[in-house]
């Protein structure tokens, strides 16, 4: 099967500009099977990748997404102990499991807002993360760095502050210092709950994430652009950057109007980012997508998808490239020989006939006529040279009985480097 050159683009500060380049035939077989260490891209900027489509494949292998229903035991029973009125959500403990992260909620607190104590790994209170004017949002998207060293979320200003009895903070004598090692670390003596009042710190009428280190300290917004929603963000592996998704505002409303209109639950489109440690942002697309963001497994590179297409952005360097993979045509191809396959297995099951081979097509299929023609829901970049992704009809609605998720079928593209010269 041949390869193929991925279709770059550029995109200047006020609109994109699509400047594809012809398909070029592949230059043989890969020296290496999908998925192994012969392959290395991070040194070949993602307008220079070749492509090879495979359809219907297996899924692959990913991390879970759902939320774990456990609590932290000691955590918990400080909750009970010591802050009967405070509700335990759920804790999330660091990669490296140092710190814990309860998740909770205060009487009085929407639903929807949530706020964060920083815990040791032996349960005790180490100092809250979240100043009363902060509410967190999103409260499934909350994430540690893969290094532990910090922690990020997102938050919104808190219209009306609850103010518990304020505690006093540890003194500075009790702080760890700068310079000594983890293993040597000294943290503040542990606070039973009320927690202390901690300072404001800014906060915004629209999402924004936030960012604070395995201490529970230097918490600051990584985002200031208030007017704009940011719903999904996803480290990067080396733990320097964030890949993001976010909405203006207006445009979100919009949506959850349409959807309320229709009985659905508001599936949120957005924009992909970058989002450096310092605050440096690039928005990587000016196009509206669903689909969440994912990096290589390098961090040198970030895929998303529009529709059919598969988009790849260089995450650094000093001219950084875009690419487009267009796959509408491989996907009505793949689409026709699936519901051909589907109809001759059911039509032998009818019959007790073998099923007979399914003819290639000579034209393009007609997309109306292909039941499981549908547009890329999903990505996953599962090894340097493999980009999966999923196709499948969604129909999310508010009564869960009435909601629709058919057609889901797995796709690979297997990259490769440019031919040697």
């Amino acid at each position: 099967m041949n390869a193929r050159r991925i279709k770059a683009f550029l995109r200047p500060a006020t609109a994109i500009i699509s400047l594809y380049a012809i398909l070029l035939a592949g230059c043989g077989p890969r020296q290496s099977g999908p998925g192994t260490a012969a392959i290395t891209l991070s040194g070949i900027p993602a307008s220079r990748l070749y492509f090879r489509y495979e359809a219907d494949v297996p899924a692959p292998q990913l991390p879970g997404e759902t939320l774990p229903a456990d609590r932290d035991a000691g955590i918990l029973a400080d909750f009970q102990t010591n802050r009967p009125a405070d509700e335990l959500v759920r804790t999330l403990a660091s990669p490296d499991n140092r710190r814990i992260l309860a998740v909770y909620r205060r009487e009085g607190d929407a639903a929807e807002e949530f706020r964060l104590d920083m815990y040791t790994k032996e349960g005790k209170l180490l100092r809250p993360v979240t100043p009363d004017n902060l509410a967190v949002h999103f409260q499934e998207i909350i994430r540690w760095a893969p290094d532990s060293s910090a922690v990020a979320f997102v938050a919104i200003l808190r219209e009306v502050a609850v103010s518990p009895t304020p505690v006093p903070l540890p003194s500075p004598a009790e702080e760890p210092s700068p310079n000594e090692t983890p293993a040597e670390e000294t943290s503040p003596t542990p606070q039973s709950s009320p927690t202390p009042n901690l300072p404001p710190v800014m906060a915004f009428r629209t999402e924004q994430i936030y960012l604070c280190d395995s201490e529970a300290a230097d918490l600051r917004p990584l985002t200031r652009n208030e007017g704009f929603i940011y719903y999904y963000f996803v480290w990067s592996p080396d733990s320097t950057m964030l890949a993001a998704l976010a909405t203006h505002s207006r445009e979100w409303q919009e949506l959850e109007r349409k959807a309320d209109e229709a009985g659905m639950l508001m599936t949120p489109l957005g924009r992909p980012r970058i989002i450096e440690r310092t605050g440096r942002e690039r928005r990587l697309d000016d196009g509206l997508t669903s689909v969440r963001p994912v990096w290589s497994p390098d961090s040198t590179k970030v895929a998303t998808a529009f529709d059919t297409q598969i988009r790849i952005y260089d995450a650094a360097g000093d001219n950084p490239t875009q690419a487009a993979i267009p796959l509408h045509n491989e996907l009505l191809i793949s689409s026709k020989a699936f519901d051909d396959a589907q109809a001759a297995n059911l039509n032998a099951a009818n019959t007790g006939a073998a099923p007979d081979a399914t003819p290639q097509p000579t034209t393009l299929p007609d997309p109306n006529t292909l039941v499981s023609f549908n547009p890329i829901v999903q990505v996953a970049w599962t090894a340097p040279d493999v980009i999966y992704f999923e196709t499948a009809y969604i129909k999310q609605m508010k009564n869960a009985a009435d909601s629709v998720v058919s057609f889901a079928r797995w796709h690979r593209l297997l990259l490769s480097p440019p031919p040697a010269s």
